[in-house]
């Protein structure tokens, strides 16, 4: 069984092709494709050849982990599942490229524990629940920052899930003049404006390598750094600062079930918006632009892929 997908040969060479897919199991879903997410953070590393190692990466590889379908197809343990709108973390369901993502073709087979239900009501905002249980791990990892970093899409709905769950708006820093509108019910400022130097919190969605520094010095005495981007760099800083401060410095990392289904249920229960966020559309013979839209258009949040117009 083949099918379309979006392929990665090698750094700045991506183009739409045939691959084959792995051969069904008794507990895997095959998933029709509706909608694939484009991430502007790992996957532009995995674009300009920038991503750190990590254990399975390499080329060619299939990109995306926001993807949205319906199971058509189910092996015999996971038969009761067919007809289920799904969001896909991604799939290492091809033969012969890499799946380390996978999330960007036409069809997929993957474990039916990795195909979580949505609501068919959220359309194509359902690729968005990546990046809300993103924030929600980040949220897990320190609790409600008091200073966000960056106001791309990662950056709001961290600021969208701490007020969702309760918590005082937080002041959001974007450098970006395009990117300064569009917040709900929180402040974004030009951080050269700003001359606050006691944060409790602070949470970088930027994925910047070289702010560390600047963060430290607006920590209050005993304050933290919650570190939610993805770095190609490896990240300093100078001790002394941190030392006055008693500076703390967490990671919050890939999210997990646990992260995805909180997200859900608040996006279910209607106090977290998912609105406002995907800002452009594209068909799959024009993943190359969609791709450098994503990646080289500030005005762009999220850019999506909608397969539903293939065969």
């Amino acid at each position: 069984m083949k099918t379309l997908a979006v392929i990665l040969r090698e750094p700045h060479h991506l183009h739409l092709d045939r691959v084959e897919l792995v051969p069904l199991t008794e507990t895997d879903v095959i998933v029709d494709v509706m909608w694939s997410g484009i991430s502007s953070g790992t996957e532009r590393l995995l674009w300009s050849g920038r991503m750190p190692a990590f254990p399975g990466l390499g080329y060619p590889l299939v990109p995306g982990y926001e993807t949205v379908g319906q199971i058509i197809d189910a092996g015999r343990q996971a038969s009761h599942r067919i007809g289920e709108r799904v969001f896909v973390p991604g799939s290492r369901g091809f033969r012969d490229v890499r799946g380390l993502f996978g999330g960007a073709a036409r069809r997929l087979v993957v474990p039916a524990a990795r195909a979580y239900p949505v609501d068919a009501a959220l359309g194509e905002k359902a690729v968005l629940l990546a990046l809300a249980a993103t924030a929600c791990r980040a949220l897990s990892i320190g609790g409600r920052p008091d200073l966000v970093i960056g106001h791309g899409v990662l950056g709001r709905l961290i600021a969208r899930v701490a007020m969702a769950e309760g918590g005082a708006p937080p002041v959001v820093w974007e450098t970006r003049s395009e990117r300064r509108t569009g917040s709900t019910g929180y402040t974004v400022i030009d951080p050269a404006t700003d001359t606050r130097c006691d944060y409790a919190r602070i949470t970088d969605a930027s994925g910047d390598s070289e702010l560390l520094d600047t963060l430290i010095a607006r920590l209050a005495r005993g304050g933290e750094v919650v570190l939610a981007g993805f770095y190609e760099r490896p990240l300093t800083f100078a001790f002394p600062p941190a030392f006055m401060r008693e500076a703390a410095i967490r990671i919050a990392s890939e999210f997990r079930d646990e992260d995805l289904t909180r997200a859900s249920a608040l996006v279910a229960a209607g106090t977290l918006s998912l609105d406002d966020l995907i800002t452009r559309r594209f068909a799959p013979q024009d993943a190359g632009e969609a791709y450098r839209t994503a990646f080289e258009d500030p005005a762009c949040l999220k850019a999506l892929i909608s397969w539903r117009s293939l065969p």
